[in-house]
């Protein structure tokens, strides 16, 4: 752990810029208190207790008043970095905020970096690493159940089940290298078949832990939504509706949607990235053609497929063939097959032969008909065969996704070598190992280029 004296203090306007009743502006450090008491007008800030909040004024070095502000004292440790922190409440306009920003740079301060406050909590153990990765997700999230899947993380029930891995693996590490230093004397510490009950025991913890990243990966980043059919299917209506806005152009003209279009729509605490594409056609044009394909890659990319039927037209050979292809190359991939303008369908259900594919539903867009039920639907095809409650812990990042798979195949090298009959120098290299990957997980073990790459996604201010 870092040395408190070490870190100079630092300064960033922690609430987003623009007009507003109040802004934050948060400052941390060696001598912070200190350095803010230098502009404040009102109580002696150096002398005040901590958790204190005073009224007083920002003075300039020309003697101006800058703004009328309070000031809330947090002494070391007992702050969000754990180092002595002044958050300053002042008036939210853009120029008043940034005055008193400047005026505190002023007095020797330096501004903060991204992430820069989180990244001292971690250094000063007010965090582990995925509790500080965890602030950061809730932050960007975009639906309830990603804010609940963060702050699962936040409260440390991840780092928990971590650390109660690398204490079982460190415990069997200690007994065999212990056995390694009286090898000569034929001294047994570790019971072979204890030992191998315990790492098959963590392989199959960190292997149900693997299997809620699919799971967690959607409810974090959301359910990527790809709408494919032929043109004037209906796919930019059926967007417009379930976001309530005409994010997309709607047209009779066939060919109108281009390229693909992107919009976010949260339902019942999901999220789901909707993606328009454009019309499956074959076509001369060269913009048409570059948005048909894609379309082909946007499905690809797909974690949910959508493919859209116009009913009040008849088809073709070539379009069940199209749709049958799609199901196919959909492979894993929840697939659902959607009738459109079901309000201009003719009432003789044996007229098309489209009525003999299997829909999962028919829909009017424009009529608000079955769109209620698309919704349930389409939440629940995304979800299907993933074990999921509000309860449920999630791996939701890629690197501990990484790390908890490199520690998962060192464990299973370490029980093939046990079961080999191998020395314990050999089972030694393979636990250890294992320690580092599920260590760097919560913070145990870290590198510069991580804690860069990770604290890189903050906002200023954080």
């Amino acid at each position: 752990m870092s040395d408190l004296t070490q870190h100079p203090p630092i300064a960033a306007i922690a609430t987003p810029i623009g007009e507003g009743g109040i802004a934050v502006i948060r400052v941390s450090g060696s001598g912070a208190v200190e350095k803010v008491a230098g502009c404040f007008r009102g109580k002696d800030l150096a002398s005040v207790d901590s958790h204190t909040v005073h009224f007083g004024r920002i003075i300039n070095n020309d003697g101006r008043i800058v703004d009328e502000v309070l000031a809330t004292v947090f002494r070391a440790p007992k702050s969000y970095t754990g180092e002595d922190t002044v958050e300053i409440s002042c008036h939210g306009g853009v120029l008043v905020t940034q005055s008193v920003l400047e005026t505190l740079l002023k007095q020797g301060v330096r501004s903060a970096e991204p992430g820069e406050f989180t990244q001292r909590a971690f250094l000063n153990g007010k965090l582990d690493l995925d509790q500080a990765e965890a602030v950061a997700d809730l932050i960007h999230a975009k639906s309830i159940k990603a804010v609940d899947a963060a702050n699962q993380q936040l409260e440390g029930r991840l780092g928990e089940h971590i650390k109660t891995f690398r204490q079982q693996i460190i415990d069997a590490t200690a007994m065999v290298e212990l056995e390694l230093d009286f090898i000569e004397e034929d001294v047994e510490f570790a019971n072979k078949d204890q030992l191998r009950k315990l790492l098959v025991d963590v392989n199959l913890e960190i292997a149900k832990l693997l299997d809620t990243y699919e799971t967690g990966r959607l409810v974090k980043d959301g359910v990527k939504s790809v709408f494919i059919g032929r043109p004037n299917a209906g796919k930019s209506t059926l967007l417009n509706t379930l976001i309530g806005s005409d994010r997309a152009i709607v047209t009779e003209i066939a060919g109108t949607t281009r390229d693909t279009i992107d919009a976010d729509w949260s339902y019942d605490g999901l999220l789901f990235k909707l993606i328009d594409t454009a019309g499956l056609r074959e076509t001369e044009d060269l913009i048409e053609a570059e948005g048909v394909k894609r379309s082909q890659k946007a499905f690809e990319q797909a974690d949910l497929v959508v493919y859209l039927k116009d009913i009040s037209l008849p088809m073709d050979l070539s379009e069940r063939n199209e749709i049958a292809g799609f199901q196919k190359r959909a492979d894993q991939t929840p697939f659902l097959l959607i009738g459109t303008k079901l309000d201009l369908s003719q009432p003789d259900g044996d007229k098309h032969p489209e009525e003999r594919l299997h829909f999962d539903l028919k829909i009017s867009a424009l009529e608000d008909e079955n769109i209620d039920q698309l919704k349930k639907l389409m939440k629940q095809r995304a979800l299907e065969n993933k074990d999921y409650d509000a309860s449920s812990l999630l791996v939701t990042s890629s690197r501990h996704r990484d790390a908890l798979q490199k520690a998962r195949e060192n464990v299973t090298r370490a029980i093939a070598a046990l079961d080999n009959g191998m020395t314990g120098d050999f089972l030694s290299i393979d636990l250890r190992a294992a320690l580092k990957e599920l260590g760097t997980i919560t913070g145990e073990i870290t590198n510069e280029d991580v804690l860069s790459s990770i604290f890189s996604r903050f906002c200023i201010g954080k």
